[in-house]
């Protein structure tokens, strides 16, 4: 139920990274993260954003993963993303759901050369024997009218996109699997979910030269957070209470959002306290993707300017929440075990351990979010269907004893945005972080950022007088 909540909280009222900015530094006086002044608006603008989440697959995208001088050999990448393009999980009350197709077919838009033969393969059942209870799960949507939740061909085709990208920077160009790769050279980890797993297996499909299911082994992760056995943080949930009352007074001095609620309500017909708990926003953003008409009754239609206003609201929400920095606390101990498991891996690797080569965590926007936030990636936006967060491991052929990390984020080399090497671009001519940095952050920096005196995950999530 917690984590339900946390889901809703982060999704609809659109949680979105602060930032660890040290000496005072705020994160409006540093510059956007690859800013685009062809196609951003001058202000923001909420229909720009939403079509931003979206992330209809179009062109192929420019991107940035795998960029390093020849000297540097790659060692290991870890992938985070966020489940493809979905079906709502929520319905307006009294209106009739969108008709969204959750059939697979190839000459319908949005479309990949791998579609057809994704299908193929998937419909002829797994050879792999997935942890319980992912044996359970379908292995690739197919609803005529699509279930709650259920990833859309969009969703597919967007993984699909993502796995042909990696699959050409980092198997064909830095050859990171041999020819003759195995099965404990992937770690594959999902939440049980249709829609994680469907999207992780798409990824797979368009990134592995041979789909071999002998050697497709997904881990079952109970959750969002990817905490496995150490999920249990009283003063993680703490900072998310009091996140969720600061959502909660900045929404009751907002009139115009209330009054557009109510104006919503009497539409449909119900309570506005109904309306808002059947939260809208999450149904008209998949009319708004999928291009669809706005829901009508006799009483008259929700329209364009009742997105906006509710949109709009979700931006200044954003705005305070880099102020109040609660969010903040919350990601450092949420994010936490995840990254506790990343550079574990990335140690292992560096003692030249070819095990664990690729790391594949499919999983939701509560979280990358966390993720995101506690890197201190103050400008990244909010995690769009099919985000991907990676982090990729480097050594020096010239100096084999050293290695670094690089972390992008949909593409975009965030690495000296993160708070723990936002400086050593000054020092270095290096185009990425020494693994030190990111180790010492994780081991001790994330603690000494929440304050008091607790130096381990355990004595934070613990400590009295929070």
């Amino acid at each position: 139920a917690l984590l339900a909540f946390v889901s809703l909280s982060l999704q609809f009222f659109h949680l979105i990274p602060v930032s660890t900015a040290k000496n005072g530094v705020s994160s409006k006086s540093r510059k956007r993260i690859m800013p685009d002044p062809v196609t951003e608006p001058p202000v923001t603008d909420p229909v720009y954003e939403a079509l931003l989440y979206c992330n209809i697959p179009s062109v192929a995208e420019r991107s940035m993963e795998g960029h390093a001088p020849h000297h540097f050999k790659l060692v290991s990448v870890h992938v985070f993303i966020r489940h493809g393009d979905r079906y709502p999980l929520y319905v307006i009350p009294k209106t009739k759901r969108p008709e969204i197709d959750c059939t697979l077919v190839a000459n319908r838009k949005p479309y990949h050369p791998k579609l057809e033969a994704f299908v193929s393969h998937m419909s002829k059942g797994s050879g792999a024997s997935f942890e319980s209870p992912l044996n359970s799960l379908p292995l690739y949507p197919n609803h005529p009218l699509c279930e709650m939740g259920e990833l859309t061909q969009t969703g597919v085709v967007q993984h699909l996109q993502n796995g042909q990208l990696l699959r050409d920077i980092y198997l064909k160009k830095h050859k990171l699997l041999p020819n003759d790769w195995s099965a404990d050279q992937l770690y594959l980890e999902t939440t049980g979910k249709s829609r994680t797993l469907q999207s992780g297996l798409a990824l797979l499909y368009g990134f592995l030269p041979d789909f071999d299911w002998k050697k497709i082994y997904f881990r079952h992760q109970p959750s969002a957070l990817f905490c496995s056995g150490t999920c249990y943080c009283p003063v993680r949930n703490q900072y998310l209470e009091k996140e969720q009352r600061r959502q909660y007074l900045l929404r009751l001095k907002n009139s115009q959002l209330e009054k557009t609620y109510g104006e919503m309500a009497k539409i449909v017909d119900v309570p506005t306290k109904q309306l808002r708990a059947a939260n809208p926003i999450d149904s008209m953003l998949c009319h708004l993707c999928h291009n669809v008409s706005f829901p009508c009754t006799r009483n008259g239609c929700v329209d364009m300017e009742h997105f906006k206003v509710i949109k709009t609201h979700q931006i200044e929400d954003e705005r305070e929440r880099r102020e109040k920095k609660l969010y903040l606390g919350y990601s450092l101990l949420g994010a936490h075990p995840i990254l506790n498991q990343t550079i574990g891996r990335m140690q292992r690797a560096t003692e030249g351990r070819k095990e664990e080569l690729f790391a594949l965590y499919s999983a939701h926007d509560v979280t990358l979010s966390p993720v995101l936030s506690a890197l201190g990636l103050s400008e990244a936006r909010f995690p769009r269907f099919a985000a991907r967060l990676i982090f990729e491991l480097w050594q020096d052929r010239e100096k084999p004893n050293e290695h670094s990390v690089r972390i992008l984020y949909n593409g975009v080399d965030v690495t000296f945005h993160t708070s723990f090497c936002q400086d050593h671009h000054k020092r270095s001519p290096k185009p990425m972080c020494p693994l030190e940095n990111l180790v010492r952050f994780v081991k001790r920096d994330m603690f000494v950022a929440l304050g008091g005196s607790s130096t381990n995950y355990y004595d934070a999530c613990h400590r009295e007088g929070f």
